[in-house]
């Protein structure tokens, strides 16, 4: 059985499942989930817009519990603080110089997905706005997402086939894109940490 045929037949044996797969799958993590869900819907076992509802209440809740860790677990955000310094620090001068939409441009931020939330609940930002600006970040996120899995289903099908029987290809063309996108954010990180350093230096001066 070829790889698409056995896809295809895991989404008809788990169907009856699939809003708790997805719901669960957003918490955690997000695109992957998402394209599932689009291919859900392409091939007529969900309903469509009820997928982005539940996809987009599932990254919400996920962002939730992290921004409630920030605001309430000071012993696991300390932890986090020896590893990830440089991501915490990068996450609040983001948010300092963005508000409000950071909170929608995070979940396109590959690597910040849960440390923005989390900086956030450190600060005194108010737990209410976060939490509308986060859901209706969420199903946007959520919908744009879905709906290109969705319109693209007969395509996403072609490109599983061909993988298949190009896998050497299809491996080298995602770790391309994947180190493309790491090294981009990396780039990006020291950009932000460079101006910060640039900025306190002048200040420093301007007090001599």
């Amino acid at each position: 059985m070829s790889l698409d045929e056995t896809l295809k037949e895991f989404l008809y044996n788990y169907q009856h499942l699939a809003y708790i797969i997805i719901f669960f799958w957003c918490i955690l993590e997000g695109e992957l989930a998402l394209l599932l869900g689009g291919i859900f819907a392409h091939e007529g076992h969900v309903n469509l817009g009820l997928i982005i509802f539940v996809a987009g209440l599932g990254g919400f809740t996920g962002d939730q519990i992290y921004f409630y860790i920030g605001r309430y677990n000071k012993k696991y955000i300390q932890k986090k603080l020896k590893k990830q310094r440089r991501k915490f620090a990068v996450a609040h001068l983001l948010l300092q110089k963005f508000g409000g939409l950071i909170i929608f441009l995070q979940r396109y931020m590959y690597g910040f997905r849960t440390v923005i939330p989390m900086s956030i609940g450190i600060t005194r930002y108010d737990a209410k706005k976060f939490a509308i600006i986060n859901l209706f970040s969420a199903w946007i996120w959520a919908a744009v997402t879905i709906l290109l899995a969705w319109f693209f289903g007969q395509e996403i099908w072609a490109f599983v086939a061909w993988a298949e029987r190009h896998w050497y290809l299809a491996a080298l063309l995602i770790i391309s894109f994947l180190s493309l996108v790491l090294f981009a954010f990396k780039q990006m990180e020291k950009s932000i940490l460079k101006k910060r350093n640039f900025k306190h230096s002048q200040e420093n001066l301007q007090q001599l």
